[in-house]
């Protein structure tokens, strides 16, 4: 059985001039220790399909979800609003873009270690959250526990608040981890820390990832599948190697075409190669981020 099972998952909101609909029926599983990737531009839907996941969406008043999402064989859509809460920083947990903005600013760390410590072992005392944490700290490579559990979020680097995100993310041993753009605000090589991080501490704790980038970089040293997703639907999905050798879709190719390079080439050369590229909605995602002059 599949940690998390999502089946012809439609997303739509309805705005004054009608219904507008975001995801057009994908579908994606995730098994037990599985790193899963899901890639693709801003507003392709990769961080909508996170938050119904999270059970964020579902009592939205202006939100309509059609489908099925399944953690542990569960459906999220027959379950009370209040059993999807009790999931979260439980069961499911997420690790945010910007961990600087996703720490309350007015609360110390340890405060905040003890709320998300709570979620499995209510009543925990103090000293107790106090000491797990110093162990979940100094095990994503926090040298200073101490001084980082008594210190509010604005005293901290990025880098620093991220590994304190990472560590509350996995503190109760959730069965699946949501991180979503993980590191996008911080320099490479903190990123680059972040992950190793990320995957060592998932190995030890068995816990399954849907990893949200649009970093292919990234994705290629950090997923063992990847699904595509353009403008809500799934155009492919495959192990990670078999997607980045030999890409299907022209809109993965396109993604491919736009990561940065230190040499020239780029786009003309591959659009000689490949018709698909004419495509003016294929053409648009490949300059994404400025690939294109």
């Amino acid at each position: 059985m599949s940690v998390l099972d999502i089946n012809a998952l439609t997303l739509s909101f309805r705005l004054w001039s009608g219904l507008v609909q975001v995801l057009h029926g994908i579908s994606l599983h995730i098994a037990k220790g599985e790193r899963v990737a899901l890639v693709g531009e801003s507003g392709s839907g990769k961080s909508v399909t996170a938050r119904i996941v999270l059970g964020l969406l579902q009592d939205m008043p202006g939100a309509r979800i059609g489908g099925a999402v399944r953690f542990n064989g569960r459906d999220l859509a027959a379950m009370t609003a209040r059993d999807r809460a009790a999931l979260r920083g439980r069961d499911i947990s997420m690790i945010f873009q910007d961990p600087t903005s996703s720490l309350n600013p007015v609360y110390p760390i340890a405060s905040q270690f003890r709320e998300v410590l709570a979620r499995a072992r209510p009543g925990i005392s103090a000293a107790e959250a106090r000491s797990v944490a110093t162990e979940l700290l100094t095990e994503v490579a926090i040298e200073a526990p101490a001084r980082v559990l008594d210190s509010y979020p604005f005293q901290l680097s990025g880098g620093m608040n991220q590994r304190v995100m990472i560590a509350m993310a996995l503190a109760n041993r959730p069965a699946l981890l949501l991180a979503d753009e993980p590191g996008t605000a911080l320099d490479v090589t903190v990123q680059a820390q972040t992950l190793e991080l990320m995957r060592a501490l998932v190995r030890g704790h068995g816990t399954s990832v849907l990893f949200i980038s649009h970093n292919l970089g990234v994705v290629r040293e950090f997923a063992d599948r990847v699904y595509v997703i353009y403008r809500g639907r799934i155009v492919e999905s495959g192990p990670t190697a078999a997607v980045f050798n030999a890409p299907g879709h022209a809109y993965t190719r396109a993604l491919l075409a736009a990561q940065p390079r230190l040499t020239g080439g780029g786009l003309p050369r591959i659009a000689e190669r490949d018709p698909a590229f004419m495509d003016p909605a294929v053409l648009h995602a490949a300059t994404v981020d400025g690939a294109v002059p």
